[in-house]
């Protein structure tokens, strides 16, 4: 496991504003406590409502903002994490395309909902992104050119009630991970809201094949 550098999710996080949005497509599952989806939505991300897009801004700025090394965890994927048919796989695809195959997404959702347990009905969120990552001199300060363009997911688990109004993210996950302001598809940072709990034990397991 690595450490996390909280002035890269910190550099996130300043993009996920209204006026400074990253996320160009949200999608999602509404799931029953047994882990059945009871509807999905996906959508461009400025077709929503203002008042919906911050709501949503929120959702998605609570894993990368939340405290490092402690809620958000960084892991590799081994090797034999990323064989064809896992969800190594399956992520890498979700974010190359944009999170525009549905196909995928109801892979994952069941998957998902197969494996992990929950105290009710939740929801999950997953939004798309991309923003340009910058050279910087060695004072810090931005040269004005764009060093990559990091294209990302973001995760999110949340318990919703009966009329889909989803709480505070549970767990969730950014990928591929921001190491040393930079793409890493081989790591993955977990959120979980609690630390170490039952909920982030399901997580890595369907994530990682392993607790």
């Amino acid at each position: 496991m690595g450490k996390i550098n909280r002035e890269d999710m910190l550099e996130l996080t300043r993009r996920m504003t209204l006026k400074r949005n990253c996320f160009d497509r949200i999608a999602g599952a509404y799931m029953d406590e047994e882990g059945f989806v009871d509807g999905t939505f996906n959508k461009h991300f400025q077709k929503l409502s203002a008042k919906d897009q911050q709501i949503n801004l929120d959702i998605a700025k609570t894993i990368p903002f939340s405290e490092t090394n402690v809620q958000l965890k960084e892991y590799d994927f081994e090797e034999a994490d990323r064989k064809p048919g896992s969800i190594w796989q399956l992520l890498m695809a979700l974010k190359e395309c944009g999170l525009k195959n549905d196909a995928m997404l109801d892979v994952f959702y069941e998957e998902f909902g197969s494996r992990y347990h929950a105290d009710g009905s939740y929801a999950v969120y997953f939004l798309h992104g991309s923003c340009d990552v910058p050279l910087k001199a060695n004072d810090k300060e931005s040269l004005w050119e764009s060093e990559e363009v990091y294209q990302f997911l973001i995760c999110a688990v949340c318990p919703v009630n009966g009329d889909y109004e989803p709480g505070a993210p549970e767990c969730g996950f950014l990928f591929p991970a921001f190491k040393d302001r930079s793409s890493d598809t081989e790591r993955i940072d977990i959120y979980e809201a609690d630390g170490d709990s039952r909920r982030a034990e399901d997580l890595r397991k369907i994530l990682l094949g392993r607790s």
